[in-house]
């Protein structure tokens, strides 16, 4: 990566531009960040700053109460359990690895 990109989990949006680009208000956000759904970085100057990573969390999020109905509630086990998946399916990934290591080596050893 260039020294002038920067990654999808940099904070670079204030709360404003974040919530302009979610078509919502900030206050939605502000309150998303109280109940536990978002936490974004915040800046020297205690600003609340969101990374892309943040803002396609947000959409999740948005999507799950206004498209499909979700409650709040419903929408933190949702993101916890998308969470969790993620972890083990990480976890699963290095197992399998150390596995065909393991097998290759095997394979080596009885030639």
């Amino acid at each position: 990566m260039q020294k002038n990109e920067m990654s999808d989990n940099q904070p670079r949006y204030v709360i404003s531009v974040a919530a302009e680009m979610l078509g919502t208000q900030p206050y939605t956000l502000r309150y998303y960040e109280r109940v536990g759904i978002i936490k974004p970085a915040r800046s020297n100057g205690n600003l609340r700053l969101y990374s892309d990573d943040d803002l396609l969390q947000l959409r999740r999020v948005m999507t799950l109460m206004y498209d499909l109905g979700v409650n709040l509630a419903g929408v933190e086990v949702i993101m916890r359990m998308t969470a969790q998946i993620v972890e083990l399916q990480q976890a699963n990934a290095i197992l399998l690895q150390k596995l065909n290591k393991h097998r290759h080596e095997e394979d080596n050893y009885e030639k």
